[in-house]
């Protein structure tokens, strides 16, 4: 029986793909790293750092040209994101779409994220 294709686990939008070249090419080396931590109000917090190289068990994944890595930790958490750049007159910041976020503080710093369920 063949398996069945994995689904990608984070989507790049053209603008979120091209930040990352323009950050990861201003820094010389490495990979931009997403993941999850808890804290905030509303329970869990979107991450981003620097990394040389992924972790052993971490994610790469390559959208629109550019590559970057997923925490291990924050894969279920993460599953179906879609990472967007927005740029308005008052902020340029990195937007995680996700489908398994179910709430968000006020400040939008801190949401509240239920693991993706696995069949």
């Amino acid at each position: 029986m063949a398996r069945r294709p994995r689904p990608q686990l984070v989507k790049l939008t053209e603008e979120a793909a091209r930040r990352v070249e323009e950050i990861m090419t201003e820094k010389g080396a490495g990979y931009l790293r997403v993941g999850v931590k808890n804290g905030g109000c509303a329970g869990m917090e979107y991450v981003m750092d620097y990394v040389d190289a992924p972790a052993e068990l971490d994610e790469v994944v390559e959208d629109n040209g550019v590559k970057i890595v997923v925490d291990s930790k924050a894969v279920l958490f993460l599953l179906g994101s879609i990472v967007d750049y927005e740029t308005t007159l008052l902020h340029e910041k990195f937007v995680f779409r996700n489908p398994n976020q179910t709430d968000a503080c006020g400040c939008g710093e801190s949401v509240t994220i239920n693991p993706a369920a696995v069949e």
